[in-house]
């Protein structure tokens, strides 16, 4: 297990987020072409083969990169992340991407709330008011209106659930198994799971789909890679204030892609996510 490092964690987390703004754009184009399991499934495709190229280029290969401490853990994690993955994609379909990310964003505040009684971490009352203050920006940016409490939404409460729990599932496999055996069974088993599930709804895919199938395995990879080295090196807890960060990122691809607009209230609660994030990290800097 590596030494913790929150100001890296932060960093990485900061990172992440960007790339699953990017990637829930990418994905609400293509589910709103093609079934959600096809869509998952080929981006599992090209994540295996990437894993098992990257883990055969390690010293002792496939077989010391698969051995681990936690096999039951290792293999749950990757099959709820895969599950997680169709469930929030479908919210998308139901409720639009700014809808979803309205209940989604909760998942922080689950892994926050648990990663004491689960993890062991203690939680300090700055941390839970930094978290605090960045569930209000969240709820300023997204001014949730009567959509969000449709029985719809139901969806992406459980993908939150689901997402939190891997969360902390990741986190605590890392305390044996070193990111390069996480990473593997992250792409192996969810391709497992995923090809078991979408072979039954294939369906022809357009030329130019194929660029942004492409685009979404490429991020696919970066984006839980990053997350993977994230709980690694880091405490849950404190880096849970930058996963907020992802709003604003989604925010500025809906206005660039998606021609929205923005509004002084996604600006507000923008500056406070942001405050939020700031002031965590300035605390860890002073602890330090």
């Amino acid at each position: 297990m590596s030494a913790t490092n929150n100001r890296l964690g932060i960093l990485l987390m900061s990172l992440t987020t960007l790339v699953f703004a990017l990637q829930d754009g990418i994905s609400r184009h293509l589910a709103g072409e093609y079934n959600t399991y096809l869509v998952v499934m080929i981006r599992y495709w090209f994540f295996a083969l990437f894993v098992i190229a990257l883990s055969a280029r390690q010293s002792g290969g496939l077989r010391k990169v698969a051995q681990t401490a936690f096999p039951w853990l290792q293999i749950g994690r990757g099959a709820l992340l895969a599950l997680e993955i169709c469930v929030t994609v479908l919210a998308f379909t139901l409720l639009g991407l700014t809808e979803t990310h309205a209940i989604f964003i909760c998942y922080p505040l689950m892994i926050a709330a648990l990663s004491g009684p689960v993890l062991g971490e203690r939680v300090g009352w700055r941390r839970w008011l930094a978290i605090g203050l960045g569930a209000v920006g969240v709820m300023i940016i997204l001014k949730p209106g009567s959509g969000v409490f449709s029985p719809v939404a139901a969806v992406p409460l459980l993908g939150a659930l689901m997402f939190a729990v891997y969360g902390l599932m990741t986190r605590y496999v890392a305390r044996k198994d070193s990111a390069q055996t996480s990473f593997f069974y992250t792409g192996v088993v969810g391709c497992v799971v995923m090809t078991a599930i979408g072979v039954f709804y294939w369906e022809p895919i357009a030329a130019p789909d194929w660029i942004w199938m492409g685009t979404l395995c490429v991020s696919g990879v970066a984006g839980h890679w990053l997350l993977i080295r994230t709980y690694e090196v880091a405490e849950a807890s404190a880096v849970q204030p930058f996963a907020y960060l992802q709003l604003p990122f989604a925010a500025a691809l809906g206005m660039a892609v998606f021609g929205e607009t923005l509004r002084l209230n996604v600006a507000i609660g923008a500056a406070i996510v942001l405050a939020a994030g700031l002031f965590t990290w300035w605390r860890e800097r002073q602890a330090a």
